[in-house]
């Protein structure tokens, strides 16, 4: 299915420096958000939103995962809601007029008086909705697939204050349980993108975040343990990874030999995606490259899924087509590897058949 409308966008740039609050006008009362269990959220109308430069792209998909950021602006003392209202305006004018984008990057924004407003217009819609994503501007590699939420101040050194950490909370678990999102698929931006943020502390916070999520929307929130690959290596997991920088564009021999030509590929891979680039298969490589597949798929990431399971035991054609037979062998595979049994191998499967 195609997107319902098509817009420019630039890649997110993070903010590193306080924005300019003072010269905004003070904004009327906000409008309010509701739905059955959602948490109050400000719409774009209300906090008095420009109109994006051209029109945002909303997908017919739902989304695989949360990225969680901080804004890297001053932790104010200001926790009133007009002061939520002000931030979102000076964000959007921010990532407007000096990023060049075409509306505010994220999707949802928290100040530190725990207040929630909505970025990107149509994010709050198509949360409404349960089966719609807005294309944003806040991790690279990730816009078309995950929910990005900024948290108004710096995380370095200091934690969030406990109203912000409780609203993320409320947010997180509303977003798991509208788009059916494990909570173990709650990320910080430097899982994907070569930053520090979202701040060491509120970075640590992750693991309490999906805990806390889960707790409420059930589910193990325990993510992913990738392998490290590196040069000189050799195997079936180099072949997965030859297969899936296939899958994403990349001109690769499948010879099983991490050699110069894999190097090459796989340094063009994370520049384009703006991970560390070392050549090196790590934590932000694998999961920019692990692409759910599930029955109905083909390509190339099938093909490295079925190599593996067949390498591991289990007899399946190596055909690149997920049809019955190998969503069968998928599901025996996550049983015997404690997992959901669900027939996705979405990043958790990814990096069981890696290890």
């Amino acid at each position: 299915m195609l997107p319902t409308l098509r817009p420019l966008l630039r890649r997110r740039t993070v903010l590193t420096g306080a924005l300019s609050l003072g010269a905004l006008a003070a904004l009327g009362t906000p409008g309010r958000a509701w739905a059955a269990g959602a948490p109050e959220i400000t719409d774009c109308d209300s906090w008095g939103a420009r109109q994006p430069t051209s029109p945002v792209r909303v997908l017919p998909t739902s989304p695989e995962k949360i990225v969680v950021h901080h804004t890297a602006t001053p932790n104010v003392t200001d926790y009133s809601q007009k002061r939520s209202l002000v931030l979102a305006r000076a964000i959007q004018n921010y990532q407007m007029d000096t990023n060049g984008w075409i509306d505010t990057g994220q999707h949802f924004t928290i100040s530190r008086g725990g207040y929630v407003t909505e970025g990107r217009h149509e994010s709050l819609n198509s949360l409404l909705s349960g089966s719609e994503t807005v294309e944003a501007a806040h991790c690279t590699g990730q816009n078309r697939v995950a929910i990005g939420i900024e948290n108004e101040g710096t995380y370095s050194t200091v934690e969030p204050r406990a109203e912000l950490y409780e609203a993320l909370v409320d947010l997180c678990t509303y977003i798991c349980r509208q788009y059916g999102i494990d909570a173990y698929q709650i990320y910080g931006h430097r899982d994907f993108n070569a930053t520090a943020c979202p701040g060491d502390r509120l970075y640590a916070l992750l693991p309490k975040l999906r805990s806390d999520v889960a707790a409420r929307v059930g589910g193990d929130p325990v993510g992913p343990m990738w392998t490290v690959l590196r040069p000189g290596d050799t195997g079936e997991r180099v072949r997965i990874l030859q297969h899936l920088l296939l899958q994403h564009g990349a001109q690769v021999p499948v010879d099983g030999t991490f050699g110069p030509a894999t190097e090459s590929a796989l340094r063009a891979f994370q520049t384009r995606n703006e991970t560390v680039v070392d050549g090196v298969a790590g934590t932000q490589t694998w999961n920019q490259l692990s692409t759910p597949v599930s029955q109905g798929a083909a390509g190339q990431a099938v093909r490295a899924m079925q190599g593996r399971l067949h390498s591991l035991g289990y007899d399946t054609p190596v055909d690149g087509l997920f049809g019955p037979g190998t969503r069968s062998r998928v599901t025996a595979f996550q049983k015997a590897r404690r997992l959901p049994a669900d027939g996705t191998v979405d990043a958790r499967t990814w990096s069981r058949l890696l290890a």
